[in-house]
């Protein structure tokens, strides 16, 4: 732990070297111009099968987990209260979400790359802007499986109750709702661990950028919980930004995600330093062993 810490406090010092606080902020944006534009396609293609009105409620559901007060009225309002059945509108959203997802990854590349500290060069302006679209698809995997898994959720639990007995309903709820939350833990960590290991033109192998996506998983999480109990509990932005208090609030939720990225991208570029400098004090040490003898 003591080791950990050390680590720990050196990314944080070198993610003050590295303007972190600047490149959470662009990525921050970016997802905010992205997030509404996803949800609208995502809730209109599901709103077409059989049980999409059960479905798009189910997705409330979750996204109240995650989202700060009053931004799931925001996107009720703007998104989840209408359907949209122009082909043109759907795909001028999602031209607009891919664009945006693209400006995200751009930002979290520029991070990863300092955090590493490697030179500007590396792909080139369409080998970077190839990569950052690759990136996009990618990260869409795990999201969309562990979606499934908690979006069916209830359908989920219900079929267990009625096998296992009403009588275990509550261990049911109980088992389930902590598999959810797992599989919810288990997304974000891959969904990090792909960011850096493909984010990077230095990739590295899976098992060594674990440590920075764990962490990065560990600050969002509390970091959320502790922000969602923040806007309800103690801050009223509503008398400072007015009608828009639920923007604002999303666009800080979006920065502490982006940063709590970032920070483990720093933690995997100091341990990868690290490693290097380990590497090349073997070979001095070798030709010093050598020379004596």
């Amino acid at each position: 732990m003591k080791s950990f810490y050390v680590k720990f406090r050196q990314a944080m010092w070198m993610a003050l070297a590295h303007d972190v606080v600047n490149t959470a902020k662009a990525a921050a944006y970016s997802a905010m111009l992205m997030l509404f534009p996803a949800v609208l396609v995502i809730t209109t293609v599901v709103a077409r099968v059989e049980a999409g009105s059960s479905l798009v409620g189910e997705m409330r559901g979750v996204l109240e987990q995650f989202l700060p007060a009053d931004t799931l009225d925001l996107v009720q309002s703007s998104v989840l209260s209408h359907h949209f059945h122009s082909g043109r509108v759907i795909l001028s959203a999602t031209s607009l979400s891919l664009f945006a997802g693209l400006g995200v990854m751009l930002s979290l590349m520029e991070g990863f790359r300092r955090a590493y500290r490697l030179p500007q060069e590396g792909w080139g302006f369409w080998g970077r802007r190839g990569r950052a679209v690759l990136l996009v698809l990618i990260v869409l995997i795990p999201l969309a499986l562990a979606s499934l898994v908690i979006v069916f959720g209830h359908e989920i639990e219900r079929g267990m109750i009625d096998i296992a007995g009403h009588d275990l309903r509550h261990v049911v709820i109980f088992f389930w709702r902590m598999v959810r939350w797992s599989v919810t833990f288990v997304a974000i960590l891959a969904v990090l661990s792909a960011l850096y290991h493909f984010g990077t033109k230095r990739t590295e192998h899976w098992l060594l950028v674990l440590p920075g996506a764990i962490t990065g998983t560990c600050i969002w999480f509390p970091s959320t919980l502790l922000y969602g109990w923040y806007v309800t509990g103690v801050a009223d932005y509503t008398r400072i930004y007015g009608s828009f208090a639920a923007g604002i609030a999303t666009l800080v939720w979006l920065y502490i995600t982006s940063f709590s990225v970032l920070i483990g991208a720093e933690l995997n570029g100091v341990l990868y330093w690290e490693r290097q400098n380990h590497l090349s004090a073997q070979p001095s040490a070798q030709t010093s062993a050598k020379a004596s003898t």
